[in-house]
């Protein structure tokens, strides 16, 4: 997620990437119309897409609108509007922030104070070059920390953080060795921001949920913005599906829930960029002018990180922005402050839409191009020719891919998540069926695998094997 230095294969609980879209960007003009944005959903939801339904909140000067196109994803269902309920992953970090901003102009805690100062005695939280976390740290992703724990090994893939426990986040920290200096550089960590909310409940002596809820939703009035769903809010939940179009399960994220469990509609999230765009006078409204304020670089020259929000510094303006991704939702939001002009884009499909968000804030922004889903038909392979692909990878510093065969199936892992069956289209080729990417693994000229390209999002990433099976 291009704050990132490399995408991840397994759609993550959080997802963090710049908009799509390649060579020279478009000249400046006016934001695209309603009509301009509605031709734009129709060629990602329905037959002309891999997407079933997508939302757009508009607010500008004219006041706020919803276009919407696709619907909830199942039978007989009608379409999906500012009124539909969609996970919105990641973009849960930016309440986190507030929070952490709300608590700060209170007195309650402070931003530089360590995080060790709030969790129990027995948890020894890294330390490196005489240097402690902050809960400033956290809140910019610069403590230091990986994207996610090492002892992350789901027992369900398709709802794979609902059995991460705080206890399994306590050990973690309490045996993880820092690999870089705290504060020195920016890696966006779902840890991190997990950590962060788990802090924050602890010291407000409730849960994250009632926390959100308490001091953000009801005074901005989100009524429609949860973590548990009551009934009435369940039947509006769309249903989520992944890349490759198939319905998934709903994601539960107990321990880590500062970092992307919110669910929330189109209508709720306009009414937090409203707030955000004109703050009001309150002490809420000092918080999020706080956490709007650029504080480190976020991984490439043009753009930044306040506290969560990143701040995109291209094409003549300063987008103020965050996405979400779980395994079945993808979701952005992001303003522009000074032309006072926010947008909400909420897809029941693991598919990126960041490129929406972008665009519709700011033309320049280019619109990715879709193409139509390659059909991809499996052929079997003898065990003997799996095994042959079995091993460690290296994707990145510290970031592999695991493979092992199970019975007549490859199955491939990449750091921090959890095993995903990879099909074979010939004897190099394979693919994934739950997110869309694929891989070809590479033989030297005796035929000994020697690595694997990880091939998504128009990249193509190189991974070389480290040990032999």
């Amino acid at each position: 997620m291009a704050s990132q230095k490399f995408k991840t294969v397994a759609v993550a609980g959080a997802v963090v990437s710049l908009a799509a879209g390649s060579g020279p960007p478009a000249q400046p003009s006016a934001p695209p119309g309603d009509s301009e944005i509605k031709a734009a959903l129709r060629q990602r939801v329905g037959p002309a897409g891999p997407i079933p339904g997508i939302v757009v909140g508009i607010l500008d000067e004219t006041g706020s609108r919803i276009i919407s196109a696709g619907n909830f994803g199942r039978p007989n269902e009608g379409a999906a509007d500012g009124d539909t309920v969609f996970e919105i992953g990641s973009a849960t970090k930016v309440f986190t922030a507030l929070l952490l901003a709300d608590m700060a102009g209170r007195g309650k805690i402070k931003l530089d104070d360590p995080v060790s100062k709030y969790l129990p005695k027995s948890v020894k939280v890294p330390e490196r070059n005489g240097r402690t976390i902050t809960l400033l740290d956290l809140a910019t992703h610069t403590s230091g920390l990986p994207r996610m724990p090492d002892n992350f090994a789901p027992k369900d893939p398709e709802n794979p953080y609902a059995d991460y426990t705080v206890r399994q986040m306590y050990d973690f920290l309490s045996h993880y060795a820092l690999a870089r200096d705290i504060g020195a550089e920016y890696e966006y960590s779902n840890l991190g921001a997990g950590l962060l909310g788990h802090i924050l409940a602890l010291k407000a002596g409730t849960n994250y949920e009632a926390l959100v809820l308490r001091r953000i939703c009801r005074p901005l009035g989100m009524t429609n913005t949860q973590i548990t769903l009551s009934p009435a809010l369940k039947a509006r939940l769309a249903t989520g599906h992944n890349s490759a179009g198939q319905p998934v399960a709903n994601w539960d994220i107990p321990t880590l829930a500062g970092a992307g469990a919110l669910r929330s509609t189109a209508k709720d999230l306009l009414k937090f960029l409203a707030a955000n765009l004109n703050p009001p006078k309150s002490n809420l409204g000092a918080a999020m002018q706080l956490t709007h304020q650029a504080r480190h670089p976020a991984g490439s020259p043009d753009m930044d990180i306040g506290l969560c929000w990143h701040i995109s510094k291209k094409y003549g303006a300063a987008l103020v922005w965050h996405n979400g991704g779980t395994g079945g939702y993808h979701s952005f939001i992001g303003f522009d402050p000074q032309k006072k002009r926010a947008v909400v884009v909420l897809a029941n499909s693991a598919k990126s839409i960041d490129d929406l968000g972008f665009h519709f804030l700011n033309p320049a922004y280019p619109l990715a191009r879709v193409e139509p889903a390659k059909d991809r038909v499996a052929v079997a392979l003898s065990p003997q020719v799996l095994d042959r692909y079995v091993g460690r990878y290296e994707l990145a510093p510290g970031v592999f891919f695991s493979l092992r065969r199970e019975s007549d199936r490859l199955m491939a892992q990449l750091t921090g998540q959890s095993y995903l069956q990879i099909f074979p289209e010939s004897e190099t080729e394979f693919f994934y069926k739950a997110v869309e990417a694929q891989i070809t693994f590479v033989k030297d000229s005796q035929g000994r695998v020697t690595g694997l390209v990880l091939h998504q999002n128009g990249r193509d990433q190189n991974a070389r094997k480290l040990q032999q099976p």
